[in-house]
């Protein structure tokens, strides 16, 4: 793969002499510009299995503000595979151009295939992957949001071993992935949070078929109304901490993380004196996309 980045910065949160807790950010936001964080991880190993298996294109799924479709999009056009995305939601089709992700990723030589909800639903099913292979011909199949076991491989090289000080590691959820190869990576004395994206307890399975250790646990009060919902105060908390630290977060994923992370801390969560590392998974590109439905409903916009 040519994105030779493989180790990103921890920087300090400086917070509140008070709070009795030391906070670091990951900034695996940085590694690539368009194939950043978590989607970096997931697709390192995936590509390189798809160029020895002599692959000439990816296929994966997605939604209107993916962040797994723009890297796979970025990752195909920089190492001359073809892509294509199977794209939830058939009025997007006519909308291309208004969608920030979707026009990214067109230019980046992605075709798309546009399909209604209810047939999204069975993107696993051997008889709609069958029919793919008849409409496409052979292609690399790169599941929705990244996550296999070649995608938990590489998200167990997020943590290094100047890591091992922190006694909680926390991360947003989307698929599992990400959580599942950070808990693969974690020493006995760490404990790993993750702050689903998405309503409900269903991500335990998932994760617990990859996860190869116990010391995990999901943080299931930040959701903010499920995936891609957002309010007034988480979008005044990112603006907010990006005045206060200079830093970026997306408002799907680590917005929500970092929201909880400080509220925990406020409540006291996490005993004094303890040391938590939060992981940037990136997802900035889709920033543009969310401050477009702001401002149609007239709400503030993430600077």
């Amino acid at each position: 793969m040519v994105f030779k980045i493989e180790s990103s910065i921890n920087q300090q949160i400086i917070l509140p002499e008070e709070r009795g807790v030391t906070l670091f950010l990951k900034r695996e936001d940085e590694i690539h510009p368009f194939v950043s964080g978590n989607k970096y991880r997931k697709l390192k190993y995936n590509l390189q299995q798809a160029k020895k298996e002599d692959f000439k294109t990816l296929l994966t799924f997605g939604g209107a503000f993916s962040n797994h479709i723009a890297a796979v999009a970025s990752a195909g056009e920089n190492l001359g595979f073809k892509t294509i995305g199977i794209i939830r939601g058939e009025e997007l089709e006519a909308k291309i151009s208004d969608n920030e992700t979707l026009s990214f990723a067109k230019k980046n030589g992605m075709q798309f295939k546009f399909i209604s909800r209810e047939v999204y639903r069975y993107k696993t099913s051997d008889s709609f992957l069958d029919s793919l292979k008849e409409e496409f011909g052979d292609f690399y199949l790169i599941p929705e949001g990244g996550t296999n076991s070649l995608a938990v491989k590489g998200c167990e090289e997020i943590l290094v071993d100047k890591d091992n000080m922190f006694d909680f590691v926390c991360c947003a959820v989307g698929t599992g992935g990400t959580i599942s190869g950070l808990i693969n990576a974690s020493k006995p004395n760490q404990q790993i949070l993750g702050f689903p994206a998405l309503k409900g307890d269903f991500l335990k399975e998932d994760i617990s078929k990859f996860a190869t250790k116990a010391n995990w646990n999901l943080i299931t009060n930040y959701h903010f109304g499920g995936y891609a919902k957002i309010n007034e105060d988480l979008v005044t908390f990112v603006n907010q901490f990006k005045a206060d630290y200079n830093i970026p977060l997306d408002p799907v994923y680590t917005g929500k993380m970092m929201f909880g992370i400080m509220d925990l801390i406020d409540k006291g969560f996490f005993k004094k004196g303890s040391k938590i590392l939060a992981i940037h998974t990136g997802g900035l590109q889709g920033i543009e996309g969310m401050n477009t439905i702001l401002k149609k409903k007239n709400l503030q916009i993430i600077n």
